[in-house]
């Protein structure tokens, strides 16, 4: 009997075994690591990032049965399915929603008539069926971010509230630009209609946007361009845009004014250039804020708020202010993309541009009393371009974006340096009529010269008289000229300009340049000629008269050479006494000896100035005001130049 129950226990200790053995072997959850990349990826991956729907969305539908590319596809249908089952989670259901209709949208782009880059009617038809969907996308958006139980705030740090965010962004950015495609306005509509929605245009933060002509409006939600080191972007919420002003093709100047001062008294200059290419943001919220949830579902107005972010910062929705996405940097180069200053400043210095006749200055973005303005002035050959670095990082860094606005001045490298410095000091002095008067626009501007644009740069803030000493150098010609135009003289009085109150000269050969002698840059300079407009205004041949001398009318790269008539009349002019000026120089050498370090092109000797408030020599060459040591120099000065001023 003992040993019958010793087996019945043996029995049963033998079948719990098997059974927990068996047990285990049907485990369904076990512990498994995946690789962080993986994990972050699933985390943060939506529909604008990956061909699938976020994690987050693909949960929610699993969860009441429903397939992604079902739903995509009928969005509609899939989505009040959903409504009515969803009502103990609304929040999730809008938040999925918002991203299931713009997957539908996106859709879209990849069928026929969508991919039609005509005005047929299956064109537009497939452009009012995706504008259908961005117009769901924003509404349950903006439902989940702004009328959800949970305020924006109480999410600050919830990854859902942050692609929702983006729906938000990128759906009002697709929607804006698919309405300017279908309806090709070139002024803003005060509203328009999507699926019998009504859509208002408010400008209250953007007023001049009211008036302006536009050539085209660009979303910059994903431009990027070659030569920026980076793009300066505000992130926030709403979508940012570049609208592109239209221009009179005619409305250039071209012939050679000897006397600009008195030609331009009543007539405008037309080679003084406001910004044309704007930055915008946008945010769109419900015209009355006070509806309820599911009347801004269905068919409450909305209202698309522009705004121009130089200026604001934030937008308000529900008395809250929000800080809105802003592109500071894609307006600015699709200017120099498009406007292919770089070929055009190469052209002018073999004489084949006529536009560059007349010196020309751009404002890099709108107007603004409240700033101050920094003018630049390349070199040689060289044209705005040259100062996208710099120009970047000014927009790039908070401070100096709130307080400065740029100015850059084009202009022919072959004239004579004499003729650029005076037409470039009229025009300056004409741009500065524009501004308010008595706003920080109106004084306290910085000039920085580049090569030989601190040359110009320095004579323009000079106050001397080199008149005795310069006429007579001039040949027979020229005498005859002077007598006809007495404003040639001018040409050799130099008074500063009272807006500027502060210099920065870099890699500038102020006592000239021994390169500017080598044998194969003299043979440059005997093929570069002057503009034919400029020679017979200034230089007007006689009949049976042959000129003795070339008088005082060199071509700029003539002028640069150590021995030139400008460099011995001009080479010794210091700035006037009352306004600080800097220099930045560059060193190729391994020398730290003053006689011996060079940038290759300028020497220290030539570029040093002695009085200088400050003085930076950096390991480079003659392009040294591209290296980021010079941009942060410059960037010093600038905020030092803030802290100066009353």
């Amino acid at each position: 009997m003992f040993a019958s129950a010793h087996l019945l226990i043996r029995s049963l200790q033998l079948s719990s075994f098997i059974l927990f053995t068996a047990l285990s072997g049907c485990q369904m959850v076990n512990i498994k690591e995946n690789p962080l990349s993986n994990s972050l990826t699933s985390k943060t991956d939506h529909i604008l990032t990956s061909q699938h729907l976020s994690e987050t969305t693909l949960q929610f539908l699993h969860a009441y049965q429903q397939k992604e590319s079902g739903c995509i596809a009928q969005a509609v249908q899939c989505m009040e399915e959903l409504n009515q089952q969803a009502v103990t989670d609304p929040e999730a259901y809008y938040a999925a929603a918002s991203e299931v209709f713009l997957a539908k949208a996106l859709t879209l782009d990849k069928s026929s008539a969508c991919q039609q880059k005509d005005a047929t009617d299956s064109h537009s038809g497939c452009l009012n069926e995706q504008l259908k969907y961005l117009d769901q996308s924003i509404r349950y958006s903006y439902v989940y971010l702004f009328k959800s139980t949970h305020s924006p705030e109480s999410r600050l740090f919830d990854q859902r509230q942050t692609q929702v965010r983006t729906f938000y962004n990128y759906a009002l950015s697709r929607l804006i630009s698919a309405v300017h495609t279908r309806d090709g306005f070139t002024q803003l509509p005060s509203q328009f209609s999507i699926n019998n929605h009504i859509y208002k245009i408010n400008t209250d933060q953007y007023p001049s946007l009211k008036s302006t002509v536009l050539e085209s409006l660009k979303s910059s939600y994903n431009m990027n361009f070659s030569g920026f080191y980076n793009i300066n972007r505000q992130e926030g919420l709403g979508s940012e845009f570049v609208a592109v002003t239209a221009t009179q093709k005619d409305n250039q100047l071209k012939q050679f004014v000897v006397d600009p001062e008195r030609y331009f008294t009543v007539l405008p200059n037309p080679n003084i250039h406001p910004a044309r290419f704007l930055p915008i943001s946008a945010v769109i919220k419900p015209e009355n804020e006070q509806l309820t949830a599911w009347e801004i579902l269905n068919n409450a107005p909305l209202s698309i708020q522009l705004i121009d972010p130089y200026r604001f910062k934030t937008a308000q929705i529900n008395n809250t202010d929000y800080t809105v996405t802003a592109n500071y940097s894609v307006p600015y180069g699709l200017w120099l993309a498009e406007s292919k200053m770089g070929s055009v400043g190469y052209r002018s210095l073999l004489n084949r541009e006529e536009k560059l006749l007349m010196p020309h200055l751009f404002m890099t973005e709108p107007y603004q009393p409240g700033k101050k303005i920094i003018i630049m002035i390349h070199g040689l050959a060289s044209s705005p371009e040259t100062w996208v670095m710099l120009t970047n990082n000014i927009m790039g860094d908070p401070v100096l974006r709130d307080h400065y606005q740029v100015w850059q001045v084009f202009y022919s490298t072959n004239m004579p340096i004499f003729e650029n410095r005076f037409q470039i000091n009229d025009l300056v002095k004409q741009a500065f009529k524009s501004v308010q008067p008595g706003t920080e626009s109106a004084h306290n501007a910085v000039l920085i010269g580049h090569s030989m644009g601190g040359i110009i740069s320095r004579l323009l803030i000079s106050d001397t008289d080199i008149a005795m000493h310069a006429i007579p150098m001039m040949n027979y010609e020229q005498h005859i000229q002077l007598q006809q135009n007495p404003v040639i003289r001018e040409r050799f009085i130099f008074k500063p300009l009272s807006t500027v109150s502060r210099a920065i000269f870099i890699a500038t050969p102020h006592h000239g340049s021994e390169y500017a002698d080598r044998w194969y840059t003299q043979l440059v300079r005997k093929a570069i000629g002057l503009p034919f407009n400029f020679s017979d205004a200034v230089n007007r041949k006689i009949s049976g008269h042959k000129n003795s001398t070339a008088g005082l009318i060199f071509n700029a790269p003539s002028d640069l050479s150590n021995h030139s008539r400008f460099m011995q009349l001009t080479s010794q002019i210091m700035p006037s006494g009352n306004i600080p000026f800097h220099s930045i120089m560059g060193n190729q050498t391994h020398s730290t000896a003053p006689d011996k370090m060079s940038d290759g092109i300028v020497s220290y000797n030539s570029s040093h100035l002695a009085g200088a408030q400050s003085e930076k020599i950096i390991k480079g060459g003659h392009s040294i005001h591209e290296s980021p040591e010079a941009v942060m120099e410059l960037r010093r000065i600038l905020r030092e130049h803030l802290k100066q001023q009353p």
